[in-house]
């Protein structure tokens, strides 16, 4: 019980000083695109699955399965379960909850990811020799395979299917690790001050997506892009959207121009970034969300998890519909 105190405590002041600054406008790094280009619009919100936040089921990370099922990894109850699409939920694997995450004081799962193989990784947060990253193989039970510091907070999860190397955002350190697949000492990929937080969350979301890792980071309201260089060294750190308050926390970028899908879980909106434009919120607590984690694309399926951190009401698994409209067309007077 005092651990859950902690840890709400700490999310409470999260989202007290993100909404004290939520009137900010965020902008993107990279030219604007013509007005006349198509839009994306996002429609027929559905809830497909309700979790219990009472017993620690917030959930966090999302792993899509080819199936159409997702992952979730459930924080608080440092869980992994499947949420089939008739929305039918089943246990995958419980990690250890065996200390105190730095930040929040409890132990914590968030970050997931699938291999090609059915493999599942996962993020375990709890300020002991239990941190780091976890593997879970079809049918087996979770096993861990690489050790982080216990200052660390392993937050964000992605993989690289081209090298099989995972990246972790730290939102305690400030860094990115990266970790191989197969196992193995975690080293440093990415560091900088662009990835440092200021008063909670520093490296938080994080994606791969045409050859760069992309984080966010929370506290600072940004959204950043690493190139994956020769032999697999961090680029130069470039910040691609500023001004995103509200909590931005784990998105995706899609698309052959970087378009973005993000949550901003403190103000229970998802905004869609195109480069160049304002962020245009496409989902709101209106149609089901309370306090967004996680936004995950497949095909035309978006893909959102509800943490319920700050609202303790209706966390579950949202999804939508993803449509690309042509402009309108003007005729002649």
């Amino acid at each position: 019980m005092r651990r859950r105190l902690r840890t709400l405590g700490a999310l409470v002041t999260l989202s007290a000083s993100l909404l004290a600054f939520s009137t900010t406008t965020a902008t993107a790094a990279t030219p604007t695109s013509p007005a006349s280009a198509a839009t994306w619009v996002v429609s027929a919100p559905r809830i497909v699955a309700r979790f219990d936040v009472n017993t620690g089921q917030s959930p966090e990370g999302i792993a899509l399965e080819p199936t159409g099922s997702a992952l979730i990894s459930l924080a608080n109850a440092s869980a992994v379960v499947r949420v089939r699409r008739d929305g039918q939920v089943e246990p995958v694997g419980q990690l250890p909850r065996s200390g105190a995450c730095p930040i929040l004081g409890g132990s914590y799962s968030s970050g997931i990811a699938r291999g090609p193989d059915g493999t599942v990784y996962v993020l375990n947060c709890t300020g002991s020799a239990d941190s780091g990253v976890w593997r879970i193989r079809r049918g087996g039970v979770p096993e861990q395979i690489a050790r982080l510091p216990v200052q660390a907070f392993p937050n964000g999860l992605a993989l690289d299917e081209r090298t099989g190397d995972l990246y972790a955002a730290d939102s305690a350190l400030g860094v990115i690790w990266k970790v191989p697949t197969t196992g193995g000492t975690p080293r440093v990929w990415a560091s900088g001050p662009e990835l440092t937080r200021d008063e909670l969350f520093g490296a938080n979301g994080i994606t791969v997506h045409r050859g760069q890792v992309w984080v966010s980071n929370t506290d600072r309201g940004t959204i950043m892009r690493i190139p994956i260089g020769a032999g697999g060294a961090a680029g130069p750190i470039r910040t691609m959207v500023s001004g995103l308050t509200g909590g931005v926390d784990n998105f995706t970028v899609f698309g052959p121009d970087d378009t973005i899908l993000a949550p901003l879980i403190a103000t229970n909106e998802i905004v869609l970034i195109r480069p160049g434009q304002q962020p245009q919120v496409v989902l709101t607590a209106a149609d089901g969300l309370s306090n967004p984690t996680h936004v995950q694309l497949r095909g035309d399926t978006v893909y959102v998890s509800n943490s319920a951190f700050f609202t303790r009401v209706d966390p579950n698994l949202l999804v939508a519909h993803l449509d690309r409209r042509a402009p309108a067309t003007r005729t002649a007077a």
